[in-house]
Protein backbone atom coordinates (compact mmCIF):
# COMPACT_ATOMS: atom_id res chain seq x y z
CA UNK A 1 0.00 0.00 0.00
CA UNK A 2 1.35 3.32 -1.12
CA UNK A 3 1.23 6.26 1.59
CA UNK A 4 0.43 9.58 0.11
CA UNK A 5 2.45 12.46 1.11
CA UNK A 6 1.83 14.60 3.38
CA UNK A 7 1.12 17.99 0.55
CA UNK A 8 -1.67 15.22 -0.87
CA UNK A 9 -3.19 14.96 2.49
CA UNK A 10 -2.81 18.40 3.38
CA UNK A 11 -4.88 19.55 0.14
CA UNK A 12 -7.45 16.60 0.54
CA UNK A 13 -8.46 17.70 4.03
CA UNK A 14 -8.21 21.56 3.48
CA UNK A 15 -9.43 22.02 -0.34
CA UNK A 16 -9.40 25.68 -1.43
CA UNK A 17 -8.64 27.23 -4.75
CA UNK A 18 -5.22 28.22 -6.17
CA UNK A 19 -3.88 31.88 -5.85
CA UNK A 20 -1.01 33.32 -7.15
CA UNK A 21 0.27 36.86 -5.93
CA UNK A 22 2.73 39.13 -7.50
CA UNK A 23 4.95 39.33 -4.36
CA UNK A 24 5.91 36.04 -1.53
CA UNK A 25 3.28 37.58 0.65
CA UNK A 26 0.55 39.89 0.93
CA UNK A 27 1.10 43.66 -0.12
CA UNK A 28 2.01 45.54 2.53
CA UNK A 29 4.54 43.66 4.74
CA UNK A 30 7.46 45.05 2.67
CA UNK A 31 9.20 48.23 3.80
CA UNK A 32 12.45 49.43 3.58
CA UNK A 33 12.31 51.11 7.07
CA UNK A 34 13.78 47.71 9.28
CA UNK A 35 17.39 48.14 6.47
CA UNK A 36 17.10 51.99 7.77
CA UNK A 37 17.07 51.33 11.50
CA UNK A 38 19.28 48.44 11.17
CA UNK A 39 22.11 50.33 9.26
CA UNK A 40 21.34 53.49 11.23
CA UNK A 41 22.56 51.40 14.24
CA UNK A 42 25.86 49.97 12.43
CA UNK A 43 26.52 53.64 12.27
CA UNK A 44 26.09 54.41 15.65
CA UNK A 45 28.40 51.60 17.13
CA UNK A 46 30.76 52.01 14.43
CA UNK A 47 30.94 55.92 16.19
CA UNK A 48 30.70 54.54 19.52
CA UNK A 49 33.50 52.07 18.73
CA UNK A 50 36.18 55.05 17.14
CA UNK A 51 35.09 57.43 20.43
CA UNK A 52 35.94 54.75 23.29
CA UNK A 53 39.62 56.02 24.68
CA UNK A 54 41.58 52.96 25.89
CA UNK A 55 42.61 52.85 29.27
CA UNK A 56 45.80 51.76 30.98
CA UNK A 57 46.88 48.73 30.16
CA UNK A 58 48.05 47.97 33.51
CA UNK A 59 44.64 49.22 35.24
CA UNK A 60 43.19 45.81 34.81
CA UNK A 61 39.74 46.77 36.15
CA UNK A 62 39.32 49.79 33.68
CA UNK A 63 41.03 47.36 30.81
CA UNK A 64 37.99 44.64 31.79
CA UNK A 65 35.34 47.66 31.40
CA UNK A 66 36.58 48.74 28.02
CA UNK A 67 37.19 45.37 26.25
CA UNK A 68 33.80 44.26 27.40
CA UNK A 69 32.30 47.65 25.92
CA UNK A 70 34.35 47.08 22.75
CA UNK A 71 32.97 43.52 22.74
CA UNK A 72 29.09 44.72 22.72
CA UNK A 73 29.77 47.28 20.81
CA UNK A 74 31.24 45.28 17.74
CA UNK A 75 28.76 42.20 18.37
CA UNK A 76 25.80 44.83 17.83
CA UNK A 77 27.31 46.60 14.69
CA UNK A 78 27.75 42.87 13.29
CA UNK A 79 24.65 42.00 14.29
CA UNK A 80 22.81 44.85 12.82
CA UNK A 81 24.92 44.76 9.72
CA UNK A 82 23.79 41.20 9.24
CA UNK A 83 20.14 42.19 9.49
CA UNK A 84 20.60 44.88 7.43
CA UNK A 85 21.99 42.86 4.53
CA UNK A 86 19.32 39.97 4.74
CA UNK A 87 16.60 43.14 5.20
CA UNK A 88 18.05 44.40 1.82
CA UNK A 89 18.04 40.63 0.10
CA UNK A 90 15.00 40.33 1.11
CA UNK A 91 13.24 43.46 -0.47
CA UNK A 92 15.68 42.81 -3.58
CA UNK A 93 14.82 39.57 -4.01
CA UNK A 94 11.04 39.22 -2.99
CA UNK A 95 9.64 42.71 -3.69
CA UNK A 96 11.13 44.15 -6.90
CA UNK A 97 10.25 42.72 -9.99
CA UNK A 98 11.70 42.81 -13.94
CA UNK A 99 8.80 45.57 -13.72
CA UNK A 100 10.77 47.86 -11.49
CA UNK A 101 14.53 47.36 -13.00
CA UNK A 102 13.25 48.57 -16.32
CA UNK A 103 11.97 51.54 -15.05
CA UNK A 104 15.11 51.97 -12.28
CA UNK A 105 17.77 50.15 -14.47
CA UNK A 106 19.97 50.91 -11.62
CA UNK A 107 18.05 49.06 -8.88
CA UNK A 108 20.34 46.02 -9.21
CA UNK A 109 23.79 47.91 -8.85
CA UNK A 110 22.16 49.92 -5.85
CA UNK A 111 20.76 46.67 -4.11
CA UNK A 112 24.45 44.28 -4.93
CA UNK A 113 26.65 47.47 -3.60
CA UNK A 114 24.55 48.30 -0.71
CA UNK A 115 24.95 44.19 0.31
CA UNK A 116 28.94 44.69 0.01
CA UNK A 117 28.66 47.79 2.24
CA UNK A 118 26.64 45.91 4.78
CA UNK A 119 29.89 43.38 4.30
CA UNK A 120 32.39 46.42 4.71
CA UNK A 121 30.47 47.75 7.82
CA UNK A 122 30.93 44.57 9.22
CA UNK A 123 34.79 43.85 8.40
CA UNK A 124 35.67 47.59 9.26
CA UNK A 125 35.31 50.45 11.68
CA UNK A 126 34.90 53.10 9.04
CA UNK A 127 32.19 56.00 9.25
CA UNK A 128 32.65 56.25 5.14
CA UNK A 129 31.76 53.00 4.56
CA UNK A 130 28.55 53.32 7.09
CA UNK A 131 27.51 57.07 5.89
CA UNK A 132 27.84 55.06 1.97
CA UNK A 133 25.20 52.37 3.32
CA UNK A 134 23.28 55.10 4.87
CA UNK A 135 22.89 56.78 1.31
CA UNK A 136 22.62 53.36 -0.49
CA UNK A 137 19.59 52.47 1.62
CA UNK A 138 17.98 56.17 1.21
CA UNK A 139 18.07 55.61 -2.25
CA UNK A 140 16.25 52.65 -1.91
CA UNK A 141 13.66 53.93 0.52
CA UNK A 142 13.07 56.42 -2.51
CA UNK A 143 12.69 53.90 -5.33
CA UNK A 144 10.70 51.75 -3.03
CA UNK A 145 7.96 53.87 -2.24
CA UNK A 146 8.30 55.63 -5.87
CA UNK A 147 7.22 51.76 -7.05
CA UNK A 148 3.88 52.63 -4.54
CA UNK A 149 3.32 56.05 -6.05
CA UNK A 150 3.57 57.27 -2.52
CA UNK A 151 5.82 60.62 -1.38
CA UNK A 152 7.11 58.93 2.45
CA UNK A 153 9.56 60.90 3.87
CA UNK A 154 13.04 59.91 4.62
CA UNK A 155 13.98 60.37 8.16
CA UNK A 156 16.68 59.41 10.57
CA UNK A 157 16.13 58.28 14.14
CA UNK A 158 19.05 59.57 15.57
Amino acid sequence: MMSMNPLESVTKLFSAEVVSAHCDGPCGIYDPASTRIAAEAVVSMTKKILALEVPDVNNAKAMAAYLNTLSRYVKIKEEQAHIAKTELLVLWTDYFKPPHVEKYPQLHDIFWKAAKLCSACKVEVNVEKCEELMKAVKEIHEIFWATKDRKIEWYLAG
